[in-house]
């Protein structure tokens, strides 16, 4: 049989690889993080006719005559070059701008990618569209640095840093038809935070004091002046009492806060660690004691996330409800030797293999690159280049055809030499 037919028959079959190549590539023009495939080629052995003769004397040297025995693919590269940035405006929209990868974790292995199209499950864990969680630096929310280890990425209320409760502020109204002289008393629940940051429920009493509590107005109706507090915890240990008096206005607002000796110390009976109460960190400017119905309450006494963003240095930065900002968490990012050696695994993630090295540590904003936020990067999918790269492919698979075409003529010609 002709060698023409057998490396042509191998040409078809590199090209329909290329062809394979080219159409997934246009068909992830549109996937986020997306690197395109490069086939190349490479000829196989070539059959040897004749060898290479050096020159003589009077003759000069012969080069070798050899025959190609076709081609075979040589390599499928992953061409790991930036794609142009698109900005969304969604804050957990992360685009890198430079080597790095993100890390995912399903639970059993970790895997890489560049898809940063990322969001919060119900449980305010950071995750990819498959459900796997971002890694990261977290919090600790005991001492409010970021720990050492790396750990899946939270963002809510109880990954923050709390820290111990240091003032009080009362705002609100106590239904003044529901106090009297009998030694009944309104209470109000806060949650304090001690200095290991745990929360408890401590309740602010009032009381009315007595007789002497009561003044009367311009109108010669009566009305409270004078009402006492008192703090308690939950083991129900209480302050001296009272621990102050609250002396009110005529409309029922505060005009004054008495604390005896300037502060008193409430015991919030968690292993002998007190909060100092005194007249700076109990405010009352809030409160109001009409005949209305109870609404007192404590304003922000543990704080919540109200907002985040995500900075170039991967920094998840919470706006408190008290309004502190507060640095809750860091995303990781990686970077790779040879990042062309990485094996897809689909759904826009790759996994490190014995030639793309271990994974290294980047720093965002550094090495690895800077996180942008509210933006994804597109595929690095060129297509005029992908068509006409089709259009060579498509070329040589029809030129290789007619090679064998030919060759099948040729072999024609030397049966019908026996006629």
């Amino acid at each position: 049989m002709l060698r023409s037919m057998y490396s042509a028959i191998g040409g078809l079959k590199n090209f329909q690889t290329k062809l394979d190549v080219i159409g997934n590539n246009i068909a992830n023009v549109n996937t986020y993080g997306y690197k395109k495939g490069r086939v190349t080629f490479k000829d196989l052995v070539s059959q040897q006719i004749s060898g290479a003769s050096a020159p003589t004397f009077d003759r000069g040297g012969v080069n070798p005559k050899q025959v190609g025995l076709g081609s075979t693919m040589g390599s499928i590269d992953n061409l790991q070059t930036q794609g142009s940035l698109q900005t969304t405006g969604r804050n957990l929209d992360l685009a890198i701008s430079g080597d790095g990868f993100f890390q995912v974790n399903d639970g059993n292995q970790s895997y890489y990618t560049r898809a940063g199209n990322f969001y919060l499950d119900s449980n305010g864990n950071l995750v990819n569209s498959e459900g796997m969680q971002v890694q990261g630096y977290q919090i600790n929310p005991e001492t409010g640095n970021l720990n050492n280890e790396s750990s899946a990425l939270q963002i809510n209320d109880t990954s923050i840093h709390k820290p111990s409760t240091d003032s009080i502020q009362l705002a609100g109204n106590f239904d003044a038809s529901k106090l009297n002289d009998s030694g009944d008393n309104l209470s109000t629940e806060m949650t304090v935070i001690d200095e290991n940051g745990a929360q408890h429920t401590a309740h602010l009493n009032v009381q009315v004091p007595g007789n002497e509590a009561l003044g009367t107005n311009d109108d010669g109706d009566e009305y409270l002046k004078k009402l006492n507090f008192n703090l308690s915890s939950q083991g129900d240990e209480v302050t001296p009492d009272p621990a102050g008096t609250i002396t009110l206005n005529k409309d029922g607002s505060v005009k004054s806060v008495d604390i005896p000796g300037g502060n008193q110390s409430f015991d919030i009976n968690i292993s002998g660690t007190s909060m100092n109460i005194n007249e700076e960190n109990l405010n009352f400017d809030g409160l109001t004691v009409r005949n209305q119905p109870t609404t007192a309450d404590v304003i922000g006494d543990v704080p919540k996330v109200n907002s985040f963003s995500i900075g170039s240095s991967g920094n998840i930065n919470a706006v408190l409800t008290n309004g502190d900002v507060q640095t809750v968490g860091q995303v990781q990012m990686y970077k790779f030797n040879n990042p062309g050696g990485l094996e897809k695994a689909g759904g826009n993630l790759y996994k490190n293999t014995s030639n793309s090295g271990e994974p290294i540590l980047a720093t965002a904003g550094g090495d690895g690159g800077s996180i942008v936020a509210g933006a994804l990067e597109m595929s690095n999918v060129d297509l005029a280049n992908e068509f006409t790269e089709m259009i060579t492919a498509q070329r040589g698979f029809q030129a290789n055809a007619r090679v064998i075409s030919t060759s099948d003529k040729v072999l024609q010609e030397l049966v019908n030499l026996k006629r």
